[in-house]
């Protein structure tokens, strides 16, 4: 009995050696890991902020460009994380004109900057740049997490640009005690945060999203590890997510205080009560079409947190899809990926036909 299981520790230990060896030769040949792999062109500079043009592949299904605007805490790459797990390669496939917005990286002379500056200025600017280059009126806009507040915050100041306006896991309502993120942020000292460090570290910040799930994201994916260091490219998807995972850019300062205290503090966008540069923000002035998607298993964004944007906009013309994944599952996971990008073009080609375009801002 007692050899039997020597033997079986034994061979077990041989196995896990032999993982790690071939692992260890297979990190040995992975060269730079890029951020993003589907070819773009950098068509827009303002400070540090950057739009990329991916040209969309084979026939136009949408005479209107799409514009993708992500988070503030992460980068975008992460939908173009690898040639067979990439949303912009998949989106530029189904014929769509697609254009990015990098944030770039904050610098500490950037503690001043406020959420007026991305949203009127530099998301406004690129949208601007987009319907001068292309010649079209307005745009699709299709907002990605934080980026999706921030998307559905200018589609009520700027109706008159946006055709249809698409939001993939957006935190809109954040009146609850039910998600551990939400929990923490209602005690969370921001302002003597930002008073005394100035920009909010990206380090800072992705160690509480880690903690959020400890044992999923912290342990058990190290190992789970082990019984893929053989596969070299399943070892190039895991250092290419661990590297999107701690690209972290520190937050500006004013902005994060913004966010935090009007959106997750007072929920003031869903009482109608949040401004902008002076302006109340009403939701109702959204009259565009709107595509909400988000994730079921969600633990950043629950679903509670994006569901209700239906009742708060000013058009009856809402799709609302609830995919059986989690936060990063909406960008990786077979489903998401296979499902998702043929359903975003088919509703924006529904959306932009020409009838559709000579009635701006018209219902079916």
């Amino acid at each position: 009995m007692a050899e039997n299981v020597m033997e079986t520790i034994m061979k077990e230990n041989a196995r896990v050696q032999q993982k790690l060896l071939k692992g260890f030769e297979n990190m040995v040949h992975i060269k730079d890991l890029e951020d993003g792999v589907t070819p773009r062109e950098v068509v827009y500079k303002e400070d540090k902020v950057e739009v990329y043009h991916f040209k969309p592949e084979g026939e136009s299904v949408c005479p209107v460009p799409l514009l993708i605007c992500y988070a503030l805490v992460n980068r975008q790459y992460m939908m173009d994380i690898q040639d067979n797990l990439s949303l912009f390669r998949k989106l530029i496939g189904q014929g769509l004109d697609l254009y990015v917005i990098d944030w770039g990286y904050p610098s500490k002379m950037d503690k001043y900057q406020t959420m007026e500056d991305y949203i009127d200025g530099y998301l406004n600017n690129a949208v601007d740049f987009i319907r001068e280059t292309t010649g079209s009126e307005k745009i699709n806009l299709l907002g990605v997490c934080q980026g999706g507040a921030f998307s559905t915050i200018y589609a009520a100041l700027y109706p008159e640009k946006i055709q249809n306006l698409v939001v993939m896991v957006a935190p809109i309502d954040l009146d609850t005690q039910d998600g551990l993120l939400q929990v923490w942020s209602k005690s969370f000292d921001v302002e003597l945060m930002v008073d005394t460090i100035g920009n909010v570290p990206g380090e800072f910040l992705n160690l509480g999203f880690l903690w959020l799930k400890p044992f999923q994201l912290v342990i058990d994916k190290y190992i789970g590890l082990i019984d893929k260091l053989d596969n070299p490219e399943m070892v190039k998807y895991f250092l290419r997510m661990e590297k999107w995972i701690f690209d972290s850019p520190d937050q500006a300062g004013e902005t994060f205080k913004k966010f935090v205290k009007d959106l997750f503090q007072q929920n003031l966008l869903c009482k109608g009560e949040f401004t902008l540069g002076g302006r109340k923000v009403d939701l109702k002035k959204i009259t565009m079409p709107v595509l909400n998607l988000f994730g079921e298993q969600d633990h950043l964004v629950p679903p509670y947190c994006s569901k209700p944007l239906a009742e708060l906009v000013g058009t009856k013309d809402v799709t609302t899809i609830e995919y059986p994944v989690g936060h990063i599952g909406m960008y990786v996971s077979s489903k998401a990926q296979k499902e998702m990008p043929p359903t975003v073009a088919n509703w924006l080609k529904d959306r932009c036909s020409a009838e559709r375009l000579k009635g701006p801002g018209k219902e079916k």
